[in-house]
C-alpha cells in the first residue's frame, strides 16, 4: 500500500504522513454523543467528517477498526466536578423516567439522524455504564501510580504533580500551564475536596439524590467523563494506537485530561494522530438558543425555521457540509444551502451522464485523454492532503464540465482511451457513493435502486421500438413520461432521463 496520506495532527500541530501502528491496519476512536437530547447540527458535522474520514481509509485498502463511544453517564452539567448534576440523570428526573430510558430514547434518535445522513455504523458502540469496571481499575492504577489523590469518596487527578514530573500537560490544547499553576485555592469556590483548581474528578462520590450510582472502593459513585473515553479507547485499541478524533470543543479539558490519565495509568500515549473538526456557525454567528441563532437537523429538512428559505434534503445538507474542509468554520446560510442544493444535483446529473457513455472503441487518446487522467490522479490527491474534501469536489466538478462537453458533442469519446473512460467512471461512482457517501435523491444513478433499473428498461424498450422505426410506440413512451414530469435527452452516446 503507497503511503501518500497526511493527516493534521493536533498535537504537533503539523501535516504528518500517516504511518499506522501496524501495517495495513488503522484504529481510531471518536467521541460520541452524550445521549440526554436531541443530536444537533454541529454534532452532524463531526459524525459525517469522521464517517467520511473512516471511508476513506478503507478506500485506501486499510483494515479499520473505528470505535464511538456513546456516553451515558458521568457527563456533568457545566463540566463541573463537584455541586453539578450528571446530564442524563438530570434529564431523567425532568421526564420521570429511568436515566436509561432517556440514554436509550436519545442514542435511538442519534442512530436514526446517521443513517438519514448515510453514515457507517462503527466497528464497536461501547457504552460507558457498560465498562465501569475498566474504568474502576483505571481509576486504581492511577492511585498506585501516585497522581490521583481520595476525598471524601471522590477521587481526584492529581494534575500539579503530573505537570512536575511529565511536562505533558497542556500540549494538545496550548493552554499555557503557567497559567494553570498561577491559579489558586481562592478560586476553587465550592470545590473545597479539591487541592488545586486544575485537578479534576476521575471518580465522584454520588450525592444521597443521585440516580446513576455504583460500587467502587473508595464510594458509591460515578465515573468521571473523561475517564471512560480513556478506559473504552485503550480497551479495545490498546494502549498506543493510531487517530483519536472528536470536535474542536473537546480539546480542552476533555482530551486533554484523556492524555493525562493514559500517561497516569500506564505511561502509554494513547493516541498518535489527534484530529479535531471546526465549528458550525449560522449566519457568521456561533449557534445557541438563547438569541435565537439556532436550527435543528429536522427544522433544516422541513424549512420550519424562520433561517430558511425552505426544506433542503439530508443529501444537500451533506453536500453542503463537504464543501468545507472538517478543520475549516462551516457557516450555514440560506444562501449557501441554496447554492450547494444546485451543486449537489450538477454532480449527480453529472455522474448520470458519464456512467451512461459507452466508449465507440475506435480513434486514438489525444491531450483529453492526460487531462481526464491529472483530474483522476489530483482527485486522489486531495483527498491524501489530509482529507480535503472542498478541494476533491472541485476537481469533480472540473470533470462535470468536460463529461457535459462529451455529451453536448463539443469534445470526443474518441480522443479518451477505453481504460480512461472506464477510469472516470470508477473514480466517480466511488468519491461520490463509497467515500462521501451521497445518495441521489432523484431517483436516478447508481445506488438509486429499482427506480434507475426501470427507467433503464423504458429506454431500452423505446430504443427497440426507434431501431424498428416503430415511431409511434417511441413518441408514445417519451410523450408520457414527460406527462410523468420525466425528460428523455436523446445523444450520439445514447438516451439519459431527468426530472422535468
Amino acid at each position: 500500500m503507497e503511503n501518500t496520506l497526511k493527516i493534521y495532527n493536533s498535537l504537533t500541530r503539523e501535516k504528518e504522513s500517516f504511518t499506522p501502528l501496524t501495517e495495513g491496519y488503522v484504529g481510531m476512536y471518536v467521541c460520541g454523543p452524550t445521549v440526554y437530547s436531541d443530536v444537533h447540527l454541529g454534532n452532524c458535522r463531526t459524525f459525517t467528517s469522521f464517517d467520511v474520514i473512516y471511508r476513506y481509509l478503507m478506500y485506501l485498502g486499510y483494515k479499520v477498526r473505528y470505535v464511538r463511544n456513546i456516553t451515558d453517564v458521568g457527563h456533568l452539567e457545566g463540566d463541573a466536578d463537584t455541586n453539578a448534576e450528571d446530564k442524563i440523570s438530570k434529564k431523567a428526573r425532568l421526564e420521570a423516567l429511568e436515566p436509561m430510558e432517556i440514554a436509550q430514547k436519545y442514542a435511538n434518535g442519534f442512530h436514526d439522524m446517521m443513517r438519514v445522513f448515510n453514515t457507517l455504523p462503527p466497528s464497536i458502540e461501547p457504552r460507558a455504564t457498560g465498562h465501569i469496571p475498566e474504568q474502576i481499575k483505571m481509576v486504581q492504577d492511577i492511585l498506585d501510580n501516585g497522581f490521583a489523590y481520595v476525598a471524601n469518596g471522590s477521587v481526584y487527578f492529581d494534575t500539579l504533580k503530573f505537570i512536575e514530573e511529565t511536562k505533558a500537560y497542556g500540549q494538545l490544547s496550548g493552554r499555557k500551564v503557567e497559567d494553570l499553576l498561577s491559579e489558586s485555592r481562592d478560586n476553587l469556590k465550592n470545590q473545597g475536596e479539591k487541592r488545586h483548581p486544575a485537578d479534576f474528578a476521575i471518580w465522584m462520590k454520588a450525592a444521597p439524590e443521585h440516580l446513576m450510582r455504583w460500587s467502587s472502593p473508595w464510594s458509591e459513585g460515578f465515573p468521571g467523563w473523561h475517564l471512560e473515553c480513556s478506559a473504552m479507547s485503550t480497551k479495545y485499541l490498546g494502549e498506543t494506537f493510531d487517530i483519536h478524533g472528536g470536535g474542536n470543543d473537546l480539546k480542552f479539558p476533555h482530551h486533554e485530561n484523556e492524555i493525562a490519565q493514559n500517561m497516569g495509568s500506564c505511561n502509554c500515549s494513547g493516541a498518535r494522530y489527534w484530529m479535531h473538526t471546526n465549528m458550525l456557525l449560522m449566519n457568521g454567528r456561533k449557534m445557541s438558543k438563547s438569541d435565537g441563532n439556532t436550527i435543528t437537523p429536522t427544522q433544516l429538512f422541513t424549512g420550519d425555521s424562520p433561517h430558511v428559505s425552505k426544506g433542503y434534503s439530508p443529501m444537500v445538507v451533506k453536500f453542503f457540509m463537504l464543501q468545507s474542509h472538517y478543520r475549516s468554520t462551516l457557516d450555514l446560510t440560506d444562501e449557501a444551502l441554496q447554492a450547494a442544493e444546485k451543486g449537489y444535483k450538477r454532480l449527480m446529473e453529472g455522474n448520470k451522464l458519464l456512467q451512461q457513455m459507452a466508449h465507440p472503441g475506435n480513434g486514438s487518446p489525444a491531450a483529453l485523454d492526460e487531462e481526464v487522467k491529472a483530474l483522476i490522479a489530483q482527485v486522489h490527491a486531495e483527498m491524501n492532503d489530509d482529507f480535503n474534501t472542498p478541494k476533491a469536489l472541485a476537481v469533480l466538478f472540473e470533470a462535470v464540465t468536460k463529461i457535459n462537453s462529451l455529451n453536448a458533442g463539443h469534445l470526443s469519446l474518441n480522443d479518451l482511451a477505453p481504460a480512461t473512460l472506464a477510469q472516470l467512471k470508477e473514480t466517480f461512482s466511488h468519491f461520490i457513493y463509497d467515500v462521501f457517501a451521497l445518495t441521489d435523491e432523484e431517483g436516478a444513478g447508481e445506488g438509486a435502486g429499482p427506480i434507475d433499473s426501470l427507467m433503464d428498461l423504458i429506454i431500452d424498450i423505446r430504443q427497440e421500438a426507434r431501431a424498428n422505426k416503430d415511431w409511434g410506440t417511441s413518441d408514445k413512451i417519451r410523450d408520457a413520461l414527460q406527462a410523468a414530469g420525466i425528460v428523455l435527452k436523446d445523444s450520439k452516446e445514447g438516451t439519459s432521463w431527468a426530472k422535468a
